[in-house]
């Protein structure tokens, strides 16, 4: 059961699943002909505990190395269903899609299944998934539902508020993550980092950066250094784009959570803006908003553009305040996704669609076209770049 796969590093893609029966073994079967599987790779298992709550066997199992843009077929434990998924490409283009604010309502349904209308290589999800606030059966019956789309494309998840527990044992303390460190292992180890709730990781020719906005983040902190190192070893000729995930919102006109990532801001934004960073998503307020190039408050062009996007099925979020800042391009409050479409090392369309519209893949509600921060001269020359690669972009016009 909850079947899911996540990337685990360059061609590596990681399987998970859980079982009631203990002593099920913790196996991949996998080949690209539907029914005939010529790998056979074994992983490792556990359980946690959450007062009473003892999961089941939950399992993790790495494969690769993996072709690009390939269609493979595996089965988990020896027996039962076969699943399939599609490996994302090595080069450009490429298709993300994003949400936030999940749950596990009819309107997250619909959006999934709209989602699912529509090829994509990967699922970005900024926060908010169960919405279990420590309820472990609602992580049992989240993994239940998402299974049909998290076994067929990978799920890079960030962690949010609501996946916080809170939980504290005599043995062990305060453990606020338990089930979402248990569940959703997110390739930190490959990227370096000391936890599992911020990573990176590569698509492509884009570097993707996943924060936490609730563990510590400010300069003496373990995710400030992480952060720092791996913008530091960026090479933006080989990943000319650079995204950012994180769930609480730097920038936002809703009246919900209002502030809460101010101090997550001032912490870290000079380090996105010198590496040119070019967007940053976040979700918590369960509404879209999408802003300018913004910088310190301000208007600026080699700064990265903020998109909110947190309301794929939970619930919208209160309103937003009546004047919106002159940098706030486009809000609402309406159930939907985000599609991140990358053509090149230069150019990229964002659009966001709603949930509620009839047509599968019509207009979208708002959209933007988007050009990579390492492709205009004034904003290369001055990046944080590792070995100073910028220049050398525009001059080899790789």
């Amino acid at each position: 059961m909850q079947v899911h796969i996540s990337l685990a590093g360059n061609g590596y893609v990681r399987i998970s699943w859980i079982t009631t029966y203990k002593m099920a073994t913790s196996v991949v079967e996998y080949g690209c002909k539907a029914g005939s599987y010529n790998e056979y790779i074994q992983g490792d298992n556990f359980s946690y505990h959450y007062y009473s709550y003892v999961s089941g066997k939950i399992h993790y199992v790495t494969i690769g190395p993996l072709s690009p843009s390939t269609t493979y077929y595996y089965r988990v434990g020896g027996a039962g269903s076969e699943f399939s998924f599609r490996t994302p490409p090595a080069a450009f283009p490429a298709e993300f899609v994003l949400v936030g604010g999940l749950g596990q309502t009819q309107w997250t349904k619909a959006t999934l299944e709209r989602i699912n209308h529509k090829c994509y290589d990967a699922l970005l999800a900024v926060g908010g998934l169960s919405y279990a606030d420590g309820h472990q059966s609602l992580w049992d019956s989240f993994g239940q539902f998402i299974e049909p789309y998290a076994s067929q494309r990978p799920w890079m998840v960030t962690p949010g508020k609501n996946e916080i527990e809170g939980v504290c044992t005599l043995s062990k303390g305060p453990q606020p993550f338990k089930a979402f460190n248990a569940r959703w292992l997110m390739p930190y180890h490959e990227s370096g980092s000391a936890s599992n709730l911020y990573y990176s990781y590569d698509v492509a020719g884009a570097h993707f950066i996943s924060l936490a906005s609730y563990a510590d983040f400010d300069v003496s902190s373990g995710q400030y250094e992480w952060l720092k190192a791996d913008l530091t070893s960026i090479d933006r000729v080989k990943t000319p784009w650079v995204i950012v995930i994180v769930n609480t919102p730097w920038y936002t006109s809703n009246v919900a959570y209002k502030g809460e990532g101010e101090s997550m801001r001032k912490a870290l934004e000079k380090l996105l803006y010198t590496a040119r960073v070019d967007l940053v998503f976040a979700s918590r307020v369960n509404a879209y908003e999408r802003f300018a190039r913004v910088y310190d408050n301000k208007p600026d062009s080699c700064a990265p553009v903020y998109i909110t996007l947190g309301d794929a099925g939970f619930k919208p979020t209160f309103e937003f305040e009546q004047s919106a800042p002159s940098t706030s391009l486009h809000r609402e409050l309406t159930f939907g996704h985000g599609r991140l479409r990358i053509y090149d090392k230069k150019k990229a369309h964002f659009a966001w669609y709603r949930t509620e519209d009839e047509s599968d893949y019509g207009n979208p509600s708002d959209e933007v076209w988007l050009t990579s921060l390492m492709s205009i001269d004034k904003c290369a020359e001055l990046c944080s770049c590792k070995k100073n690669p910028c220049k050398s972009y525009h001059h080899d016009e790789l």
